[in-house]
């Protein structure tokens, strides 16, 4: 069985540290922690990682965040992966710091990434891993916020909430949606 893992955020040095980017940072954890390393292919840098007899195909798109869906589409079609083995790794401002949160679909949520993805795949129905990055900017302060860097006291926070969203992503991919939120949503 495959499945595709989506980490969203922008290419570019600029926005390698940025809380929207914290998809890619996600899925390079990932990757780091499981000896395997990206490839640059057609819209994104592509890693597969095998997890008892499942095969990950782990991408960030090259498209920048607001295009995203064109590369979920494409890696969905070309390893004739369906649609419920999507797993779209997100930043959200609607959650504290840290928070985690799996769901099976919903609605984009004003988040420009997952707007593209479900215009371009024509559906919600499909699980995103929520990864709450707080909401401390003042008002019309939102973009500033997300393409800005987490703090030094947050990014010694990261790599413990990495390790549970690898956790929660091989979850996914095992033991299904259902379990893996029931297992880790109320944490």
């Amino acid at each position: 069985m495959k499945y595709l893992i989506a980490g969203l955020g922008n290419i570019g040095r600029e926005y390698e540290y940025t809380r929207h980017n914290i998809g890619f940072r996600v899925l390079d954890a990932l990757a780091k922690a499981s000896n395997i390393v990206f490839t640059d292919r057609r819209y994104g840098s592509v890693a597969e990682l095998k997890v008892k007899g499942r095969t990950l195909i782990l991408l960030k798109p090259s498209t920048y965040m607001n295009l995203s869906g064109n590369a979920v589409r494409y890696w969905l079609n070309q390893e004739k992966i369906p649609i419920e083995n999507l797993l779209v790794v997100v930043d959200d401002l609607a959650l504290p710091f840290g928070t985690l949160r799996l769901k099976g679909k919903g609605s984009d949520a004003g988040h420009n990434g997952l707007k593209n993805i479900q215009s371009i795949l024509g559906t919600q129905q499909y699980a995103r891993l929520r990864f709450g990055i707080g909401n401390e900017f003042p008002r019309g302060g939102q973009v500033d916020y997300v393409l800005d860097n987490f703090s030094d006291e947050e990014e010694t926070v990261l790599p413990e909430k990495f390790d549970i969203c690898a956790e929660i992503i091989k979850s996914f991919c095992l033991a299904g949606i259902q379990n893996t939120m029931n297992q880790y949503n109320n944490k």
